[in-house]
């Protein structure tokens, strides 16, 4: 209360600046909260969702209330050719074109990713069909699993080859692949040797690229001309190009760009189909768990294969890929016995070369 000039007391007198300060900053914060939560929302109606997945593998009740755990996600690269511009010469449509278990450690110090061959003979398990049958399954391709049932299929089939549950899956169409290396602004990728797939009609000199997303697509994928497995060359290349993408996206340059930074977001959750558990706000907390993890820490390597002797353009999973499975239920580090062709996304982006070789592309003046 205060007294005007004319004597009479006023019950009401302006606020002191401290007090419209705090009322402008609740009014602020309450903006950007609402603007983040509709952006979050935003991101999470990008994505689309499976239906719930039917399990080969059990989860472990006892470890259900801990608050960190270890990780397991199968990260497949989708053929369907749904959506303008998916088609890519030289291939064939419905088809899981990259698969990837991908382990997190309990603490978030580690993380690997083994790709599994598309090609590899395995024991198919019986799953459910999108029309509601139910295939029973047997000898068969691994990626076939995806045209029989789905990712949803192809989790079981990699649990019963593994018997790792998978906690969740993620599925990336191509135009979603394009779109999230044009929003980086390219990467920068060597190509060592020149490429000419007559069948996919790609051809790239060999040299350093700023790949934008046609051409990186082209490249992950060439299967024919450039290595003495087309499968395994092919994996190799997507290792190297995963690990090259991690590192622009975690760089400086690009976590500071909130323009680039939300056109990746967008194209990323966009190109999504995911379990109905892994929404945008969990991405985000695991996101967060391993932003200190440090480049050298994130690998990729193949599983341990060998040929498979009844047809010798097929290949299956060797018996020595049992004592990775036991590593990763365990929770352990890749190890020695299995870091020897690992890939790394703080090594420079030369594919399917060791380091003597990259030594070599580098001082003919190919990729630096």
């Amino acid at each position: 209360m205060s007294v005007n000039s004319t004597g009479r007391r006023r019950f009401f007198s302006r606020p002191h600046p401290w007090a419209r300060g705090i009322v402008i900053f609740l009014v602020s914060t309450s903006l950007v909260t609402l603007a983040l939560s509709l952006y979050v929302y935003h991101l999470d109606q990008n994505i689309t969702r499976l239906s719930p997945i039917e399990h080969a593998v059990n989860a472990d009740p006892t470890k259900a209330s801990e608050p960190l755990r270890p990780m397991n996600v199968l990260v497949l690269g989708s053929d369907t050719r749904k959506g303008k511009g998916n088609h890519v010469a030289g291939s064939t449509p419905g088809l899981s074109d990259t698969a990837i278990l991908l382990h997190l450690s309990k603490d978030r110090t580690r993380a690997y990713g083994v790709s599994l061959p598309r090609d590899a003979m395995v024991e198919r398990p019986p799953c459910r069909t999108p029309d509601g049958g139910r295939n029973q399954g047997g000898l068969s391709m691994f990626n076939e699993a995806y045209v029989v049932g789905g990712a949803a299929c192809t989790v079981k089939t990699v649990e019963t080859i593994t018997g790792i549950r998978m906690d969740h899956v993620m599925v990336i169409d191509f135009n979603g692949f394009k779109h999230m290396v044009d929003a980086l602004g390219g990467v920068r990728m060597c190509v060592p040797r020149q490429v000419d797939d007559y069948v996919g009609n790609i051809h790239l000199r060999a040299g350093t690229y700023l790949m934008d997303g046609k051409t990186a697509l082209d490249y992950v994928r060439v299967r024919h001309n450039i290595s003495a497995n087309g499968d395994i060359g092919r994996m190799k290349r997507q290792q190297t190009f995963v690990a090259a993408m991690i590192k622009k996206l975690v760089s400086v340059g690009t976590l500071a760009n909130p323009i680039r930074l939300n056109n990746f977001l967008d194209a990323a959750t966009k190109s999504l189909t995911t379990d109905d558990q892994f929404n945008v706000t969990e991405l985000a907390t695991v996101a967060k768990q391993l932003k200190d993890i440090g480049l050298d820490r994130v690998q990729f390597i193949t599983v341990p294969f060998q040929e498979y002797a009844p047809d010798p353009n097929r290949l299956q999973i060797a018996p020595e890929a049992a004592a990775l499975w036991q590593r990763i239920k365990a929770d352990e580090s890749l190890g020695k016995r299995f870091s020897g062709e690992v890939v790394k996304a703080s090594d420079p982006s030369k594919p399917g070369t060791k380091p003597n070789q990259s030594s070599v592309a580098s001082q003919n003046g190919l990729c630096q």
